[in-house]
């Protein structure tokens, strides 16, 4: 990801959002065939294969992967505001921007990862998780059938996300996708009883949940700069972890409300990151832009040539 902002600062969000989308697209590829393959020959073989099936796509696609030739000059659009100044991890942990960005993604986070980790538990409980459904001559469990739909619309939706946030800006990209977010959740949760709206509520869900991953590596890039891209964006990206933190939480709320009052609050923290996407974040990120000065900056570019050998 760090590698990703830094080689194409014209196009950071799909950039990014191309690297993310790994992540969800290549789970929605495999979902079924370990499936299967667990079935058949067992967990250790399954992962056994996949492992070394992974390891050796990684290894020889990272042997002809070239770093591409610097643009002569990259043009940014006009809505993406970015700083000409390179903040260190250090520096960045004490901006009090950093921590409302780490908010909002906790708070985005949150609703992606409960949809995830409580998606089996909440088909089981509503009975539906069994029922075969059938689509485009493909009869699946109806269970098996949403978690494929739902990482097809995580992994598609990474570049897409990064590519509208390069035109038209980042928080107005977030101002849409955090509220879609949380109507979806909210579809989820009065309509989801429904087999085939849980389907499409569900893929919703995933499909703006998955901004975060190219959107907030992003916009971390253009506030912070890129020199130190990889360090502050994987700083950020903890943001996630803590937002699991919360699953917990859910699972008290389904116990105790049910599961509509986890819908309810998930809906709830991603509507107001997306609201806090345009009344904070926005101006805040404005002013820390105007403000930065250059002698705080660490003015490497994100293209360095590379030292001539003697005789060159």
């Amino acid at each position: 990801m760090g590698t990703a902002l830094k080689w194409f600062p014209d196009r950071r969000g799909l950039a990014a959002g191309m690297t993310a989308a790994g992540f969800g697209a290549g789970a929605a590829l495999t979902v079924i065939p370990i499936s299967r393959m667990i079935q058949h020959s067992g967990y250790e073989t399954a992962f056994v294969f996949f492992g070394l099936l992974q390891g050796a796509c990684i290894l020889a696609l990272a042997l002809v992967m070239v770093r591409p030739k610097p643009p002569a000059q990259a043009t940014r659009v006009k809505r993406v505001v970015a700083t000409k100044t390179d903040y260190t991890t250090q520096q960045m942990v004490r901006a009090p921007l950093f921590w409302v960005m780490y908010a909002m993604f906790v708070c985005v986070a949150t609703g992606g990862i409960i949809a995830t980790a409580q998606i089996g538990p909440i088909a089981k409980s509503y009975g539906f998780a069994a029922m075969p459904v059938a689509f485009m001559s493909v009869s699946l469990p109806l269970l098996t059938m949403t978690l494929s739909i739902n990482n097809l619309c995580n992994g598609f939706t990474r570049p897409l996300c990064g590519l509208i946030s390069d035109r038209i800006g980042r928080e107005n990209t977030m101002f849409i996708t955090f509220l879609g977010e949380g109507l979806a959740l909210l579809g989820l949760r009065y309509f989801g009883h429904d087999p085939y709206l849980f389907i499409l509520f569900s893929g919703l869900v995933f499909l703006f949940y998955g901004d975060i991953f190219s959107n907030f590596p992003a916009t971390c890039a253009d506030t912070f700069g890129a020199r130190y891209a990889a360090g502050n964006a994987g700083t950020l990206y903890t943001a996630k972890g803590t937002a699991a933190l919360l699953v917990p939480v859910a699972t008290l709320l389904a116990l105790h409300g049910g599961w509509n009052s986890v819908f309810e609050f998930a809906a709830c923290i991603a509507m107001m990151a997306g609201v806090c996407a345009k009344v904070v974040l926005q101006p805040m990120r404005r002013k820390w832009i105007s403000q930065s000065a250059p002698a705080e900056a660490h003015p490497e570019p994100a293209f360095a040539a590379a030292p001539l050998r003697s005789g060159e």
